[in-house]
């Protein structure tokens, strides 16, 4: 392989400009925050299904308490009372 390493250029940049240290670190969490945000989304919706054989259907074995939105700003859901059917 030839020339310095990816690692040893990149530490040898951030040497050379102090200034982009506050940058990197700024794209760095934001970037680890929407990958952890997109995670829940696909882990803990109802709106997803990863098995379509034993649960086709998810979001209708929620119950009305379930709290299911990142962030609820008017709504208790634990006051909520069930107004729907059961199937």
């Amino acid at each position: 392989m030839k020339g310095p390493l990816l690692g040893a250029m990149f530490s040898r940049h951030v040497k050379r400009h102090p200034g982009l240290i506050p940058l990197i670190g700024f794209i760095s969490v934001g970037l680890g925050s929407a990958v952890l945000y997109l995670l829940r989304l696909a882990l803990y919706s109802p709106d997803v299904s990863w098995d379509r054989k034993n649960n086709p259907e998810p979001w209708n074995k929620l119950s009305p308490t379930d709290q299911y939105k990142f962030l609820a700003v008017s709504t208790d859901y634990k006051n909520l009372k069930k107004d729907r059917p059961s199937f």
